[in-house]
């Protein structure tokens, strides 16, 4: 009887133990389920009334479209190549001051433009507004690019602008000539137009950022600092509208980077005595240091997606998936582990959910028969938004695990602040609507970059960085960024004109709406 007693109250209490279990999945399946079909974090301040401004509208008409190409072309042609921090091509920067000031005559000319060079090369404007208690804001891009030379492979030469099926092709066309030349095109129309801004705002454009930017947006920094400038929002380059990257994505989405990773340059080295070929040690200095590089990539840093801007990203997105994806994705609060695990099996989406790390260069060996004394590997990482510079480090070296490998971080900085992206955000709603009125059919969301812009210098002067332009990315067109064939559309060329053209007008607002939200807060 005692048995059967206490067989009874094990089965009773593993009844009630799969009850519990039951009800509780049964209660998070309806959470999520509900979750699911009433998230929509996209509606936002769309459905508010905004604020009534006489916006001027923009037609470009066959003759203003030819000379707006024909501008943007001189600008790709002019080779502004930065090789280092300390080979510029000068001439070629000295050259593009001179076609600038021809492209938009009214810009260099108008009252209400004041335009100063910065560290000779760099350019730093201030167009006045009317209301000076409105707190302005600064427009980044930048002048410089990257190397590039036919013979690796390009349709045209890369710094011929060359049409081919609607396309201009060019290094700069994406990074960065088209924002700089759609910003400046922008306020020239804008002028002639007769505008005058309400909210006064800078326009910086910088002439050594693919190599830091030390000279360029930091002396512009400078500049503001001295000046007692403080600013409403910084928008850069950065993020871009894309269709089709994403696999199951059903339409566009423009990404507006609200942060970036942050970078590490680590060096590893082996030194040890040298020796013949015909006599080697047990250990190499270059089979300790490949030992050193293997465990660094069969060890990569800990999956920390849903710890960063990254996990709004999806939220944002979500509606524009597929089932199971969409159920995951409205539920990151549940699912955020899993959805890590998918993310991080291809390269690309990996990058989104921890710290990189990639191995650059190795240097070792000076002759086939002497075994070298010193053995030297340069790791370049990119730091997820949850870790600091310092975690990496510590976990660089207790992956190393090896006291003959030495580890000197050569340069580095940490992940920058996370931007807000709320209601109460006027930047980030500004480019919101600006892109919506231009793309009605796109999702909005924010994103992260995992390079890195001018716009991380001006972070003592506002917490609100931006990093988008309105750039259309299709399969196959990331690739082009700082690689062979770059190109832009013309017309997405006209339409990044547009973009800044209205975008500068909506700047022009004193505050936001009140808000009017749909996002579920299970």
């Amino acid at each position: 009887m005692a048995d059967s007693g206490s067989k009874f109250r094990i089965f009773k209490f593993l009844k009630i133990i799969i009850c519990s279990l039951l009800i509780t999945g049964l209660f998070l399946f309806t959470i999520a389920s509900i979750r699911t079909f009433s998230l929509d974090v996209n509606a936002g301040l769309q459905l508010a009334h905004w604020e009534k401004t006489n916006n001027i509208s923009l037609a470009i008409d066959h003759s203003q479209r030819e000379q707006l190409l024909t501008h943007f072309k001189e600008a790709i042609r002019i080779p502004t190549v930065s090789f280092s921090e300390t080979e510029i091509n000068t001439t070629a920067l000295l050259e593009f001051d001179r076609f600038l000031r021809k492209a938009f005559p009214t810009v260099f000319s108008s009252s209400l433009v004041h335009h100063e060079l910065v560290a000779n090369y760099s350019h730093l404007f201030w167009v006045k507004g009317s209301q000076p208690d409105l707190v302005p804001y600064i427009l980044l891009a930048h002048i410089d690019v990257v190397p590039a030379s036919e013979s690796d492979g390009w349709e045209a030469p890369p710094f011929s602008a060359k049409e081919i099926d609607g396309f201009i092709y060019g290094r700069g066309t994406l990074d960065d000539k088209s924002s700089l030349m759609g910003i400046l095109q922008a306020l020239e129309y804008l002028l002639l137009k007769g505008y005058a801004p309400r909210r006064g705002f800078y326009i910086g454009l910088g002439h050594d950022e693919e190599v830091h930017g030390y000279k360029g947006a930091m002396n512009i920094v400078r500049i503001l600092k001295q000046r007692g400038v403080q600013l409403s929002f910084v928008l850069d380059e950065g993020l871009a509208i894309i269709d089709g990257i994403f696999p199951g994505l059903e339409g566009p989405a423009a990404l507006i980077g609200l942060s970036e990773k942050g970078q590490a340059i680590v060096k590893l080295s082996v030194s040890m005595p040298p020796g013949h070929s015909s006599v080697p040690p047990r250990e190499t200095s270059i089979g300790i240091l490949a030992a050193a590089v293997k465990r660094l990539e069969d060890n990569p840093m800990p999956r920390l997606f849903g710890y960063g801007p990254e996990g709004d990203t999806f939220e944002h997105l979500a509606h524009k998936f597929k089932f199971p994806m969409k159920f995951i994705m409205s539920n990151l609060w549940l699912f955020s582990p899993l959805l890590g695990r998918i993310l991080e099996t291809k390269s690309v989406s990996n990058a989104f959910v921890r710290t990189t790390t990639a191995v650059t260069l190795f240097n070792a060996g000076v002759k086939l028969n002497v075994i070298p004394s010193l053995a030297e590997a340069y790791v370049n990482l990119r730091i997820h938004s949850a870790q600091s510079l310092q975690e990496v480090l510590d976990i660089i070296k207790d992956t190393v695990r090896d006291q003959r490998v030495k580890v000197e971080l050569i340069n580095g900085f940490d992940p920058l602040p996370i931007s807000p992206d709320d209601e109460s955000a006027f930047g980030f709603q500004i480019i919101k609507k600006t892109v919506l009125d231009l793309f009605p059919s796109v999702t909005v969301a924010p994103g992260i970059c995992v390079g890195n812009t001018d716009s991380r210098h001006f972070k003592d002067l506002t917490k609100n960085i931006y990093r988008f332009a309105p750039a259309w990315f299709k399969p196959g067109d990331t690739e082009r960024f700082h690689g062979i064939n770059e190109r832009i559309s013309m017309q997405n060329y006209e339409e990044l004109v547009v973009f800044y053209f209205n975008l500068i007008q909506n700047c022009d607002i004193r505050k936001l709406p009140e808000p009017h939200s749909s996002v579920h807060e299970l």
